[in-house]
Order: C-alpha cells, then sequence, then structure tokens
C-alpha cells in the first residue's frame, strides 16, 4: 500500500498519472471526493471491481456508482434521457448520482448484473484529473470496510483498508462529509433512492414531482438494490446507537443513573451529562463531522451513543437516513422505549 499526498485544489501531475497507472493495469485507488473517499477502480475492468469488493468484504449484490469527467463520457455507459441532458449539463459536476438504463458495456460485477447504472461526475479535482488522464470512467463505492462509517480523511481509509489498496490519495477531508444524492430517473416520476448534499426540494426545482419511498428515509429496506446505501447494514460504529426524540439531556441522565456509560452526540450546546462528542452548530456541520464523530465514538469505551433526530428537511433527510442505518433502527420517542430497546430498567 502506497499513500501520497495531493493538493485538493491542484493535484501534481505525478500523483495524478501514478493513480491513472494503477488502475489501468486493474489495481485499486483510494482517493477524496467532494462527499466522502471513494474506493475505485477502472469502470472496465472486472479484475479492478473484484478487488474493491474483496478489499470492503462487500455483498457482490451491491453496485457501484461509476464515476464520470462529462456527460459524454455518460453516454458511453448509459442511455442519459434526451430531456435531462441540459439539467445534466447544469448539476454535473456535483454530489448527485442519477440510476439511468445501462449500455451493457461495463462487468456485471460493477452493476451488480442489473439493467441499470448508477452514474455522477463528482465536483473534486482529484477524481475528475485522474478520470481525464485514464480517459475512462472508474467505479467504486465509499473507501471503507462494509457497514462502517463512510471515510471523510485519509486516515480513516487507511484504518479500515490498510494493506487492502493499492494506492491511498491523501486530498484532506471532505467538504459534506455525506455521500451524492441518488435519484432514479428511469421511473416516473423520480425516485430518491439515497438522499445526500442535493436536497428534495432543489430535486423539485429540476426534476419536478420527486417520490421520496421509506427506503430514502432509513426507514426500509429493499429486495433489490439499484444504488449503494440501499440494503444491509450502513455507517454503523461497534458501540450501539440510539436515535432520540427524547431530550438528549435527559435521555442521557437516566441511562447513567442505571450504570450505562453514554456519550452524547450533541448539536449546539451539549448537555452536562455522559461524555460529550459536538456534531457542530448546524445541519450541514453536522452532515460534515457526523462519520468522523461516530467512529471516535467507538473509541471512548461507552455502553451507547445517543443522537438527536433531527427535521427530516433539506440536508437533515440525509443525515436521518444515515443515523438510522447508523443505529440499526433503534429510534425511540420515549424512556421507556429507550430502556426497552437497550435492555435496561
Amino acid at each position: 500500500m502506497v499513500v501520497l499526498t495531493a493538493d485538493p485544489i491542484n493535484p501534481s501531475a505525478e500523483v495524478v498519472e501514478r493513480a491513472a497507472s494503477v488502475l489501468s493495469v486493474g489495481g485499486t485507488v483510494a482517493a477524496p471526493t467532494e462527499t466522502v473517499y471513494g474506493l475505485f477502480a477502472h469502470a472496465h475492468s472486472a479484475v479492478g471491481c473484484l478487488k474493491v469488493f474483496k478489499a470492503k468484504r462487500r455483498p457482490l449484490d451491491n453496485p457501484l456508482i461509476v464515476h464520470v469527467d462529462s456527460l459524454e463520457m455518460a453516454h458511453d455507459v448509459g442511455h442519459v434521457p434526451p430531456e435531462l441532458e441540459n439539467v445534466l449539463r447544469r448539476i454535473w459536476p456535483g454530489p448527485i448520482t442519477v440510476v439511468m438504463k445501462s449500455r451493457g458495456v461495463l462487468p456485471n460485477c460493477i452493476t451488480a448484473g442489473l439493467d441499470t447504472v448508477a452514474v455522477r461526475a463528482p465536483a473534486h479535482p482529484i477524481p475528475l484529473a485522474i478520470i481525464r488522464k485514464l480517459k475512462a470512467p472508474m467505479a467504486g463505492p465509499s473507501a471503507n470496510r462494509a457497514g462502517r462509517p463512510s471515510p471523510t480523511t485519509a486516515q480513516h481509509v487507511i484504518e479500515d483498508l490498510a494493506g487492502e489498496v493499492d494506492l491511498i490519495i491523501d486530498g484532506g477531508p471532505t467538504f459534506f462529509g455525506v455521500e451524492s444524492t441518488i435519484i432514479d430517473v428511469t421511473k416516473h416520476p423520480p425516485v430518491l433512492l439515497r438522499p445526500g448534499p442535493f436536497t428534495v426540494e432543489e430535486l423539485e426545482k429540476i426534476f419536478g414531482s420527486v417520490s421520496v419511498p421509506p427506503a430514502a428515509r432509513g426507514l426500509a429496506e429493499v429486495e433489490v438494490a439499484l444504488a449503494p446505501g440501499m440494503k444491509y447494514r450502513h455507517y454503523a460504529p461497534e458501540t450501539p446507537l440510539v436515535v432520540s426524540h427524547v431530550d438528549l439531556g435527559k435521555a442521557a441522565a437516566a441511562l447513567e443513573a442505571r450504570g450505562v456509560k453514554t456519550a452524547v452526540l450533541c448539536i449546539g450546546d451539549c448537555p452536562p451529562v455522559g461524555h460529550p462528542l459536538p456534531l457542530g452548530e448546524d445541519l450541514y456541520q453536522v452532515a460534515k463531522n457526523l462519520y468522523g464523530v461516530l467512529r471516535e465514538l467507538d473509541r471512548l469505551g461507552v455502553d451507547v451513543g445517543l443522537a438527536p433526530a433531527v427535521e427530516e428537511r433539506g440536508i437533515g433527510l440525509a443525515i436521518m437516513n444515515r443515523l438510522r442505518k447508523a443505529s440499526v433502527g433503534r429510534e425511540v420517542r420515549s424512556l421507556e422505549e429507550l430502556y426497552v430497546v437497550l435492555g435496561v430498567f
């Protein structure tokens, strides 16, 4: 494993060439995007794709996102609806992934054998430069062990995948901190598959009506994953996490009184009880800091973490999606529910 440092705004030609060289021979590269760090393979390399799945210990029925540098490259792998061409030219590069019909030119490993493909153009100079040097798309998920909190720094990648990746590019912390929004445009109206930095309110201005099923809120799991983040446990720390609609100070005090060592993931001022884990002052800071805080939770040695439920509007929908998956459905609205979920009375 090699780790190279790169300027996130102006990556050196040497770093970009090294990454493209690794990918071109079926290797894997972890690099930042504007959302989280990705683990990439050449999108036309079945060998590289399988290395990604092996490194992450990821189920093979969970497709990857194909990263392109332009609408023209997207046309090479998918059937871009003509009515969306001008829309995609406006919103790409950016943190939005579009599920479209596949042209069938990619290895089944990339698409999980589906007739659709998830495509996006990342708004980050490092992956864009690598794609342009490669003259081909890259495919990849987040660069973490499957089920773990996604990586927002190179150190997070090293923690999870040391020795499993050919090259890691350290381009500093990512900007948004949660994965891209995913929307399925093969359906009418389009269906939100995963909320992210591109909010539902913004999507509706572009696409008109958008369907938001329970799975997009983290309240259900689908049988067939059309895109990453739809099946299986995701984003979860080892420490049990509970999403609480109860006042965090009250909930933490009740647990501590019962001998349960508690960490409190707090927005703004933290209550004077339990171990404080500040998430930030506003929801965009929460999104950026969330995965790092979930990783810190595991280092504390506490019995449980309490996270606040937030309003499911704007970026709040993405945060609640991640929290619900990270907590594996532990969401409570009363102290009685909290006691039952944790088995303490």
